[in-house]
């Protein structure tokens, strides 16, 4: 081991003692590879030194390196779940030509080994690698459904209404199949037929799921609802807020939030605090606030301690979040304190680690 500068690490030094922000909460867990972006956050938070390999054990390691050579990374339980629920669902709308090929057994299984690990899965950071326009509905709904799983719990429904939200997070889109691939997957702007013929995938999802057994009324309900807005502006049948089932309403949360932080292959993700500012606009007359306002203080508390990039590309660490403004916590930057909620021109570009 070796204490040096961190003006003199460089890309692919491993630390080998946990390194510690100004507050005492920890920047860096040891083991951890240095890369250019890692380099960076040492700097913001004026990191004097860091203990690393020394030049023997870098040695020893390269050798390592040079044997592992070709191996696959690891991926984690969570990810190597949602990869083959993502899988799943592009098989089953790839075969689901009629209501008889929607396999419900077999999706209910794989969200069973998917929600296996979903104490691992924090809807603020997750993110899937770059989505490519034909995928994006795929993982848009296997992230909708781990989100209303978990809106299911937070607002108090009975247990056995867990998998039947998370069902309906799932197959909700499932409609789309039957939409014209040319006009699902179209790059350019809608025109006003085009526009009509997608808003059908509602219908049409809840005409496959009608007969379907082993799901609920609500699963059906919530792939001919989740477009549907309390204030009877949504469609199809412009319900108000009492006609829409509740799965219906955690599923168009989960839709609007899963679709705007998204890394897609043409633009980059939107800030998860602005997503979830605009969800709280959208409650008054849009989405249901009560479960909005779950969803935002239920997603926030855990950030204490994280680190983040504002929009200003400063980055720094949260060091307090007021209920009453969660999306507007306090950052503390280079030791100085900025409170989100009086510097309305900044935001939460990025968490960047999350610290437990």
């Amino acid at each position: 081991m070796a204490t040096v500068p961190v003006s003199q690490v460089k890309p692919g030094d491993k630390i080998v003692q946990d390194v510690l922000t100004p507050l005492g909460s920890v920047l860096f867990y040891k083991g951890k590879v240095m890369t250019p972006r890692e380099l960076d956050i040492l700097h913001a938070f004026l990191v004097p030194t860091v203990v690393i390999d020394s030049v023997a054990d870098k040695g020893a390691e390269e050798d390592a390196d040079i044997q592992d050579k070709g191996r696959t990374v690891e991926k984690s339980p969570l990810l190597e779940q949602y990869e083959r629920t993502v899988l799943m669902l592009k098989n089953v709308f790839y075969q689901s030509a009629s209501i008889t090929n929607v396999p419900i057994l077999d999706i209910r299984k794989q969200l069973e080994a998917l929600l296996e690990h979903i104490d691992e899965y924090n809807i603020l950071t997750f993110s899937p690698a770059s989505v490519n326009n034909e995928d994006y509905l795929y993982h848009k709904s296997t992230m909708s459904a781990m989100s209303c799983y978990m809106l299911a719990q937070w607002n108090g429904l009975p247990k056995k209404d867990w998998m039947q939200a998370a069902l309906a997070g799932f197959l909700h889109d499932i409609g789309n199949v039957k939409i014209d691939r040319n006009v699902l997957s179209k790059p350019t702007e809608l025109t006003t037929e085009e526009i009509q013929e997608m808003k059908k995938h509602t219908y049409y999802g809840y005409q496959m799921l009608m007969k379907v057994t082993g799901i609920t009324d609500g699963v059906k309900l919530s792939a001919l609802q989740h477009h549907e807005r309390v204030d009877g502006s949504g469609y199809p049948q412009g319900l108000m807020a009492d006609k829409i089932h509740p799965y219906s309403k955690f599923v168009a949360i989960s839709d609007i939030f899963n679709a705007m932080t998204m890394k897609r292959s043409y633009r980059k993700a939107l800030s998860p605090y602005l997503v979830l500012e605009q969800l709280h606009k959208d409650s008054f007359g849009k989405l249901d606030p009560a479960y909005v306002q779950t969803f935002i203080e239920k997603v926030t508390r855990f950030h204490n301690g994280a680190l983040v990039r504002l929009s200003d590309d400063r980055i720094g660490e949260i060091v307090f979040t007021d209920r009453n403004d969660p999306t507007r916590p306090w950052v503390s930057v280079n030791g100085s304190i900025i409170n989100l909620s009086n510097e309305r021109n900044l935001y939460i570009e990025e968490i960047m680690e999350r610290m437990d």
